[in-house]
C-alpha cells in the first residue's frame, strides 16, 4: 500500500492473522517533494526495500466524492449505471468524465421495506488514468485504488465490540474524518475542516477554537446518525493518534458517549515495525496501514 504526502511517500504492508493482531510487516517513509512522480515512487518502493511489491494505494481528500444516494431497484448487473444517472446532478464534475463505484448500507433486517441507501464513490476518469500511468511507469504492479473512509473503517472494524458500533475520528493535514462502523460495515463518513496543524496549535485561544469545532460537528453527526440508524447503539467514540492527549480530556466533557484514544499498538503487532512506537509516525501511517487491511470491496 503506497499513500502520498506533501513531502513523501508512505509504504505499508500488513499480514492478517487468525484470531490475532495483524502484522506490520512494512511502514516506512520516503520524503521526497513532488512525490506524486513515476520516479519518486519507483525510488520510494526501492528504497523501503518492499520487494515484490504488488500495490495498491489511497486517495486523497479533493481527490473524489463520496456521496450517499437512495438504492436504486435494478437488477445488481444495472446498479453502477442507475447510480451513475442519479450523481449526474451531484458532482462537481460532468458525470461523462467520472469513474463510479458504489458501496452498500446494510438496511435493518427487522425494518421491512426501509429505505435503502449506498455510498457512490466518483473520481475523474483523468485522475484514475494518471494514478494507473504512474505506476505503470514506475513498473510497480497497481491493483486497487482506494479512499480514506474505507482505510479507517478498516481499523474500526477491528475495535468494534460485538452488536455495537464504533465511532472513529482521525486528523491528517487535509482534515478531520469521522467514520462509524457497525458489523464491519461503513454506515456514516464525516469530513471535518479541522486539520492535525490546528489541533497542534501552540496558541491556546486557536487551539480550543478548533476543539470547540470539532465537538460541535461531532454533536451533528452523531445526533443525524442516530436518527438516520436508530437500530445501531455506538458504544463509543475512538480517537485515532494525533499527538494532542488534550483533545480526548476536551471531548469527553462535551460528549454523552465515552471517548478513548488508541495508539496503532492497540490494533496491530507491531513487533517488526518499532519505528512505529514514535507518536509522529504513529499519525502519519495511521490511514496508510488502514488501507493496507484491505482484502475487497472498493475498486475504482
Amino acid at each position: 500500500m503506497t499513500s502520498f504526502h506533501a513531502d513523501g511517500i508512505s509504504v505499508a504492508r500488513v499480514e492478517r492473522q487468525p484470531a490475532a493482531k495483524p502484522i506490520v510487516k512494512l511502514a516506512a517513509f520516503h520524503p521526497v517533494t513532488p512525490s506524486l512522480s513515476a520516479d519518486a515512487l519507483a525510488r520510494a518502493v526501492r528504497d523501503t526495500q518492499a520487494g515484490n511489491f504488488t500495490g495498491s494505494t489511497l486517495l486523497a481528500g479533493g481527490e473524489y466524492q463520496l456521496l450517499q444516494v437512495e438504492a436504486p431497484n435494478v437488477p445488481q448487473d444495472e446498479l453502477k449505471t442507475a447510480v451513475r444517472w442519479r450523481l449526474k446532478d451531484m458532482l462537481d464534475f460532468h458525470i461523462d468524465d467520472a469513474t463510479i463505484d458504489v458501496l452498500d448500507i446494510p438496511v435493518d433486517k427487522a425494518a421491512g421495506n426501509r429505505a435503502h441507501s449506498m455510498f457512490a464513490i466518483a473520481a475523474r476518469n483523468s485522475l484514475i488514468q494518471s494514478r494507473q500511468d504512474m505506476f505503470a511507469e514506475a513498473q510497480v504492479p497497481l491493483s486497487v485504488i482506494d479512499i480514506p473512509e474505507m482505510a479507517q473503517r478498516n481499523i474500526s472494524a477491528l475495535l468494534e465490540p460485538e452488536g455495537r458500533g464504533l465511532a472513529m475520528l482521525s486528523f491528517d493535514a487535509a482534515g478531520g474524518l469521522l467514520t462509524v462502523s457497525y458489523n464491519k460495515e461503513l454506515y456514516l463518513a464525516r469530513h471535518f475542516d479541522v486539520t492535525l496543524a490546528m489541533l497542534q496549535e501552540q496558541d491556546l485561544e486557536r487551539r480550543h477554537a478548533a476543539f470547540d469545532k470539532i465537538a460541535l460537528e461531532l454533536q451533528r453527526s452523531l445526533d443525524h446518525f442516530d436518527r438516520q440508524y436508530h437500530f445501531i447503539s455506538i458504544s463509543r467514540l475512538m480517537l485515532a493518534p494525533t499527538g494532542v492527549p488534550s483533545l480526548q480530556d476536551f471531548l469527553s466533557a462535551q460528549m454523552y458517549m465515552p471517548v478513548e484514544s488508541f495508539g496503532l499498538g492497540d490494533v496491530f503487532d507491531l513487533a517488526e515495525a518499532p519505528s512505529l512506537h514514535a507518536p509522529a509516525e504513529q499519525v502519519r501511517q495511521f490511514l496508510t496501514l488502514g488501507a493496507a487491511l484491505r482484502h475487497e470491496e472498493l475498486v475504482l
